[in-house]
């Protein structure tokens, strides 16, 4: 009974997060405002101090310059009474995402106010549900690249005042000029404002740093569209040759089958397809592009940020001296070209069990050494044969691509 007694005390909370609106004080409850009132310590940024800087009774804590996101502050202060102030929700690319890593759901609790992405759905009648929403705050904006389908509407977090311009131009680079932008600032305080424009011809000026982008998607007909399928068109990549056919590389990920939240190695990433698509998949996946050539993995980064894929880490290295130290894969592609047993050897002890592995050949050396790994290790062989019509003379016929021999395989 007394140990019973010491783990519910140990695990009463002792965190408080409060999330507040532009409106500071006023916009909260009485809940929030007892729990700011009587913490020791209430930790925020300065603009969320200030807001509420009335109510506060402990020591204030003005978050490190740069943020720490071990929290180590507030860690400290375990057992304590301790408030966190976060901007609206703050489970909503918030503070509490950070804390929660950190501190167990039991020892905290958490008062939300709504989102500036809510806010801005309710001042525009937009459903949550039906539009995509992305957090491009503190965040490369070519992470809306993948979200630019004709007549989808976006609400993007933004970084500062002059993030919805950038983003126009990019929008008006790709093809997306005529998509209409509605820049909501300050959602929620006295200041709050709401103005219109088309991405060709943005002009607005003094937008308030705090501020969600709202798009409606218009398309021209050479608009930049990444479909949403596996086996993107081969010229959305910049290449020098070396690259997995989209038909290839359908089928290769495909084979691949990623499962939300792994990591892939893409050993030789030549341009890097094959690990961007994997990323495209879900966010949640993760992928390391290895690739021993500069210029080439040069190219795979500027192909990730064409792609909306900025995540990607890009290893420039030889394997398999390049793969220490990386993390444990779920699955990992070995490219067509190559015929080190040493590569392929040091892919298949580093996969977790349970992991995919997917090698393909194009060469007589590499696929003696993936028949000689099936014989051992079982797994699927696929001969894959594509053929594209081209001009013949006057007539077409059909001109066969180098055929691959695909060994797939599951580690146990």
């Amino acid at each position: 009974m007394r140990l019973a007694i010491m783990s519910a005390e140990a695990r009463a909370p002792w965190l408080t997060i409060v999330g507040i609106g532009e409106d500071g004080v006023a916009g909260l409850g009485d809940e929030a405002k007892r729990a700011i009132a009587e913490a020791e310590f209430v930790f925020g940024g300065a603009r969320h101090l200030e807001l509420t800087q009335p109510i506060i009774k402990g020591q204030l804590q003005r978050w490190p310059t740069p943020f720490d996101p071990e929290m180590r502050a507030v860690l400290e202060l375990a057992g304590r009474k301790v408030c966190v102030l976060a901007s609206g929700d703050p489970f909503f690319h918030g503070v509490g995402v950070t804390l929660a890593r950190k501190v167990p759901p039991p020892e905290m609790r958490v008062i939300p106010a709504p989102s500036s992405i809510s806010l801005a759905a309710a001042r525009l009648g937009l459903a949550l549900q039906d539009i995509e929403t992305v957090s491009l705050h503190g965040r490369p904006i070519d992470l809306v690249r993948p979200l630019l389908h004709p007549g989808a509407r976006l609400l993007a977090l933004t970084s500062d005042a002059a993030a919805p311009a950038a983003i126009a131009a990019l929008l008006t680079e790709l093809g997306f000029g005529g998509s209409r932008l509605t820049v909501l600032e300050a959602l929620g305080g006295p200041g709050e404002k709401t103005r219109e424009t088309q991405a060709s011809s943005f002009a607005l000026e003094n937008l308030n740093p705090l501020n969600v982008l709202a798009i409606e998607v218009e398309s021209s007909r050479d608009a930049r569209i990444l479909p949403l399928t596996a086996g993107l068109a081969d010229d959305l990549f910049e290449h020098d040759g070396q690259i997995t056919k989209r038909e290839i590389r359908a089928l290769t990920l495909s084979a691949l089958a990623p499962r939300r939240g792994e990591v892939l190695w893409d050993i030789g990433a030549g341009s890097g397809s094959i690990g961007i698509e994997w990323m495209l998949a879900h966010p949640s996946l993760r992928a390391v592009a290895i690739e021993a050539n500069g210029e080439r993995a040069a190219r795979i980064r500027r192909n990730a940020a064409a792609c909306g894929i900025p995540g990607l880490v890009v290893v420039e290295g030889a394997a398999p001296g390049a793969l220490d130290g990386l993390e444990t894969p779920d699955a990992i592609f070995i490219g067509g070209g190559g015929s080190d047993a040493g590569v392929l050897d040091a892919a298949l002890d580093a996969l977790r069990p349970g992991g995919r592995l997917v090698a393909n050949a194009v060469t007589l050396e590499m696929e003696a050494l993936l028949l000689a790994r099936h014989a051992v290790l079982g797994g699927e062989l696929t001969r894959i044969a594509v053929s594209r019509a081209a001009p013949v003379g006057t007539m077409q016929g059909w001109r066969p691509a180098m055929p691959v021999t695909q060994w797939s395989w599951e580690k146990p």
